[in-house]
């Protein structure tokens, strides 16, 4: 067995701490590697439904949220497809998916993310033909989405076109961790506690800037926490509901989670900067004074 002067060097060192001999160590990383692939490519304990559409949530970006009954789900499907921009380019869910179970085959569905109404209709028509030739075909497609497909996802679109064109088509969705849970972790930032509420709102340029609008609305009840989803390009905007409402040292910037250019901070130190569309803020509850 060829192995580099490197790897000779780090196994031999391993070896010495460990006190276990260079070819216990090769054969236990061997067993490990065949038990995972193995695993990997068992058969699913339940068999494809022909004709069945599963919704898939994938997590916010990091494979290591995906779950179990998602990578079930996936390995189940006899085809497997993603949303993306451009055909030639991999989306964010799809590039969860090739990470966490890269024996999985994609094909990708264009969608236009785009404020033009008549552009939008035209991708997901498009997109749900695809589909429905699929399901037709006897395939059960599994469509992969960020974050679960139950919530801002271009699933519920899908699935609802498809519902009124194919009414037979039996439609499931696996949950998927959102980012807001993600975020709320890593910055150990308690969303809600004993009685107290949260609320999760989309930003837009009328709810983000408007000082009556849902956002400052919401924080006017400060035993309530509010998520904010889709602001990236209103963190200033937001960042000024805060700052009316007394609240911006509390609140929390998470962008891109899990992925290049994660992004985690307090939103007073980042509301002059710009923020991606894959952005989620949250504004955590306060006990009663």
């Amino acid at each position: 067995m060829y192995l580099p002067d490197q790897l000779k060097t780090q196994l031999s060192a391993v070896a010495s701490r460990s006190r276990r001999s260079e070819a216990e160590l090769i054969r236990t990383a061997i067993e490990q590697v065949v038990a995972e692939g193995t695993a990997a490519h068992a058969e699913p304990s339940e068999p494809p439904v022909p004709g069945r559409l599963v919704g898939v949530g994938v997590g916010p970006g990091a494979a290591d949220l995906l779950t179990v009954r998602a990578l079930r789900a996936l390995r189940r499907a006899t085809a497997v497809v993603a949303p993306c921009t451009d055909v030639g380019a991999m989306g964010r869910a799809e590039a969860i998916v090739r990470e966490a179970a890269p024996d999985v085959v994609v094909e990708r569905l264009v969608f236009a993310m785009t404020p033009e109404p008549e552009a939008r209709s035209a991708a997901l028509r498009a997109a749900a033909d695809r589909v429905t030739a699929l399901l037709d075909q006897g395939e059960e497609v599994a469509f992969i989405t960020l974050g679960d497909p139950n919530l801002y996802s271009t699933f519920s679109s899908m699935a609802a076109r498809l519902v009124n064109t194919r009414p037979d088509t039996q439609v499931i969705t696996v949950p998927g961790v959102m980012a807001f849970q993600e975020l709320a972790a890593l910055s150990n930032t308690v969303l809600a506690d004993d009685q107290q509420s949260f609320l999760v709102l989309p930003a837009n340029d009328a709810t983000a800037s408007a000082q009556d609008g849902p956002i400052a609305a919401a924080l006017q009840d400060v035993t309530r926490a509010v998520v904010i989803y889709k602001g990236g390009r209103h963190v200033e905007a937001v960042a000024s509901r805060l700052r009316e409402s007394g609240r911006l040292h509390d609140a929390v910037l998470g962008e891109l989670l899990g992925l290049p250019g994660e992004r985690i901070a307090p939103v007073a130190d980042v509301a002059d900067r710009p923020a991606s569309y894959l952005s989620a803020l949250i504004v955590p509850a306060r006990s009663q004074p």
